[in-house]
């Protein structure tokens, strides 16, 4: 149905390039990414495989822009940067700029910089990001530049408390911070720590206007074998553990590169544990299971989806959605705390509560 619906939007639209008809079809099929753009890029591609397999037949290309990915790469040099030596207190520094410079006047002073002082130099993301230029007195100091997280990443499975797959629809609400770099020449105690502090209360937000979208759960690998993670640590980061060093692209199992620490911070202001109690509350077959406050449910979850046609509990469904650590949730958080029996929804079920301070300290 959906290739004879294609087919037929092409033969009524023969006038229409292949760019006009992916958004045609975007709007038919109502596929539109979380800040109401087109997913036109998608659309594109799954229209293009239809024509290479001869399922459709597309007009002729009209235009073809260079697509050249070494020239992505290029760095353009910028005028010269003041160099001149950064070395006071926090305070003296004075008020600190966190200027968001993707496709935006900066950008090119922030590739310049990463590519010549970062170790691992500029790579120009994909995806969702953003790119912050931190700028004090007028000066650029440091750069941090946040991409969409892993697809998949073990101890992050473990914080959850369940497989990937459980929690594939939300990850686009995980923010990594790719790069980050001080300038050499700046020597301030307790300036890093400070900016990723202030990232997590503003990232959200930024993000929000941008994508439309929150993001929850901040991540960031630092590589073992050449840094300690105090900022991180000091910016009430919590490390999870250490990576197996095979790195992304590795095909095997054998270690190929340094292990990173893998830390995670919630962006969200409630964040570490003011208070934890237990409560009952009333669930009904009807209404929908307390866990879908939790962000990384998908919407409109309810607590009979979990329970058979005679009341009773499936535990094998309901385990492995309901047990998520409470340590990272910014929101009001109701999760499973192990049923000591079958129970029908209509129960009083016991249940955690937890609330939490993030601008009060660390874990």
């Amino acid at each position: 149905a959906d290739v004879a619906f294609l087919r037929e939007l092409i033969a009524q639209n023969p006038s229409l390039s292949r760019r006009r008809l992916s958004v045609k079809v975007c709007q038919a099929w109502n596929w539109i990414q979380s800040n109401g753009q087109p997913r036109d890029m998608v659309c594109r591609g799954l229209m293009l495989a239809l024509h290479r397999a001869g399922h459709i037949e597309l007009p002729a290309k009209r235009q073809s822009p260079p697509n050249n990915a070494m020239a992505h790469r290029r760095v353009v040099e910028v005028p010269s940067i003041d160099t001149t030596p950064i070395e006071m207190s926090l305070e003296q520094l004075g008020p600190l700029e966190l200027r968001l410079v993707r496709r935006a006047e900066g950008e090119k002073v922030f590739a310049h910089l990463l590519h010549r002082y970062h170790y691992l130099g500029y790579s120009r993301p994909v995806g969702e990001h953003l790119k912050y230029l931190v700028l004090a007195q007028g000066r650029p100091i440091a750069c941090v530049a946040w991409n969409s997280g892993p697809l998949k990443l073990k101890l992050r499975d473990d914080l959850v408390g369940a497989s990937h797959w459980t929690y594939a629809h939300h990850l686009h609400w995980i923010a990594y911070n790719s790069r980050y770099l001080i300038v050499p020449w700046v020597k301030v105690p307790h300036l890093a720590s400070h900016l990723l502090a202030r990232m997590a209360r503003q990232i959200s937000a930024d993000w929000q206007e941008l994508y439309a979208h929150r993001i929850w759960l901040l991540e960031s690998f630092v590589d073992s074998e050449r840094f300690e993670g105090t900022c991180y640590r000091a910016a009430n980061w919590r490390c999870l553990g250490f990576s197996r060093g095979r790195g992304t692209k590795s095909r095997t199992k054998q270690k190929n590169t340094s292990l990173k620490a893998v830390t995670t911070q919630t962006p969200s202001p409630q964040s570490k544990m003011l208070a934890r109690h237990r409560m009952l509350r009333q669930t009904t077959k009807d209404s929908p299971v307390s866990i879908c406050e939790n962000p990384w449910l998908p919407d409109g979850m309810r607590l009979s989806q979990f329970y058979n046609a005679s009341g009773v509990r499936d535990h094998h469904k309901i385990v492995p959605m309901l047990s998520f650590d409470h340590r990272f949730l910014g929101k009001r958080t109701f999760f499973n705390w192990g049923f000591p029996s079958p129970t029908p929804p209509s129960s009083s079920l016991p249940c955690l509560w937890l609330m939490r301070d993030c601008s009060v300290g660390g874990f």
